[in-house]
């Protein structure tokens, strides 16, 4: 096969240069030259063919739909958040930081495929054959059929995809991997949308379904272009702390499920374990309750969790820090002002510091209201009554509105034995409902209204 020539791609006027200059020849601007592969003039060696044949004009009554068929990894975690399973012809792409447990859980799964009757594939670009054999010993797979194939050439990646035909392959990691079509090195710009779009064509093409391992940025992102997301059909990204036992897997795209569906694991000493009870990890064991804590209902997909906030309000010199570890900084700081501007709150000379137990990250504002009732607890010293939850987002002018789901988020409190609730008005349910027995609730309107509750109770 001819090797295809390299030019330089202005991403500003879409100008081509034989070189790289350091300035665009066409429109004059700076560092702009992207390095890419020259289209080929035959038919038949054409990089951007179609990834189906195209079809006839028709409207979307006459197409026939129909479910798509899944094929379950056997950790029940994992499959909730890929939506039910592996897809046939799939593209996941998986992120997070080094030594979190990315390699671990893909191994696990893949075993677990292979034992179940698929065709499995694993390409560690990353280490040698003989490190994963070590790793999968270690995990107690002993007697593991999963094929490895230690390669970082994307032309014998795929030609070893054609010949093997697995049902599921996972390429770890995508930053490795590089084409001879281009003279950039592994891991640049150029070499990971390469290198990921013909993946993706061969998954597309062969039906297999593939699994990306991508390295991320000091700030948690994927590395690399940002094309590399919008080219895949699902992204999932591990959450936690590397210290901790727990990790969390979060769904943030899903052409095949819900997004912002999490997944619960436990690293052990055999590998990932799923956590089938995930509010357990997430809530403290207070023998009796303390100031600053305040337990809300948090939905993450379609999973109702219980989750811990914790604040501590203390004393601060002329600029008082305001610091949160998963929230939003910026949402702390509007909560505060409306604690004050409506409640009468004033923390304007308070260090207020607030987290979610368990190293959850909240980003839906239906945890305003918990963190607003464990600051001013925290404030007061006075702990919140045993078996007290609250939710609700709470507006610039004091008023508590309704939380998406609120039913499904009290049966969750009330099955785990909580006793008193204080939510916003809209989600109160009717009376005499038998769903929400032992559970007493107190619906509000406005922030004050729930703070002269919470003085009462």
């Amino acid at each position: 096969m001819a090797k295809d020539k390299t030019q330089y791609t202005c991403s500003e006027c879409g100008g081509t240069s034989p070189k790289w200059l350091g300035k665009c020849p066409h429109c004059n601007a700076w560092n702009t030259l992207i390095e890419s592969v020259a289209e080929s003039t035959a038919p038949a060696k054409n990089r951007f063919a179609s990834l189906a044949k195209t079809a006839e004009v028709t409207t979307l009554a006459d197409i026939d739909a129909t479910d798509v068929q899944r094929t379950p990894t056997g950790n029940d975690e994992l499959d909730r958040v890929l939506g039910g399973g592996i897809v046939e012809g799939g593209v996941v792409l998986i992120g997070g930081d080094p030594g979190i447990g990315k390699s671990t859980l893909l191994l696990q799964a893949l075993d677990s495929l292979q034992r179940s009757g698929q065709k499995t594939l694993y390409v560690t670009g990353e280490e040698s054959g003989a490190q994963v054999a070590l790793r999968s010993r270690r995990l107690g797979l002993d007697g593991s059929q999963v094929s490895v194939l230690a390669e970082i050439q994307l032309e014998k990646i795929l030609a070893t995809l054609e010949h093997v035909k697995p049902a599921i392959a996972v390429i770890d990691s995508i930053q490795t991997v590089y084409s001879e079509q281009l003279t950039s090195a592994p891991g640049s710009v150029a070499q990971v949308r390469e290198c990921a779009a013909h993946l993706t064509r061969a998954a597309k093409a062969s039906g297999t379904a593939i699994v990306l391992v991508g390295h991320v940025t000091k700030e948690g992102a994927l590395a690399g272009p940002r094309v590399l997301e919008h080219m895949v059909d699902t992204v999932l990204y591990f959450e936690g702390d590397t210290h901790s036992s727990f990790r969390l897997i979060r769904a943030i795209k899903n052409r095949f499920g819900a997004v912002n569906e999490i997944g619960v694991f436990a690293m052990t000493e055999k590998g990932l374990k799923g956590v089938s009870n995930p509010s357990a990890i997430f809530l403290s064991q207070h023998s009796e309750p303390v100031p600053g804590s305040c337990v809300m209902v948090t939905l993450e997909g379609t999973r109702p969790m219980l989750v811990e906030i914790q604040a501590l309000v203390d004393s601060g010199g002329p600029s008082p820090r305001r610091l949160s570890v998963g929230l939003d900084r910026d949402r702390l700081a509007m909560l505060l002002a409306v604690l004050h501007r409506h409640a009468g709150v004033a923390c304007m000379d308070q260090d207020v510091f607030v987290n979610a137990v368990g190293g959850v990250r909240i980003s839906e504002p239906a945890a305003d209201l918990a963190v607003m009732l464990a600051i001013t607890s925290s404030l007061r010293g006075k702990a919140l009554p045993k078996g007290f939850i609250a939710f609700g987002e709470v507006g610039l002018a004091g008023e508590v509105r309704p939380a998406p789901r609120g039913q499904e988020r009290l049966k969750e409190a009330a099955k785990l034995g909580f006793s008193v609730a204080v939510v916003p008005k809209a989600n109160a349910p009717k009376k005499n409902d038998k769903a929400f027995e032992g559970l007493t609730i107190h619906p509000v309107e406005r922030i004050e209204e729930a703070m002269n509750l919470v003085r009462s109770l």
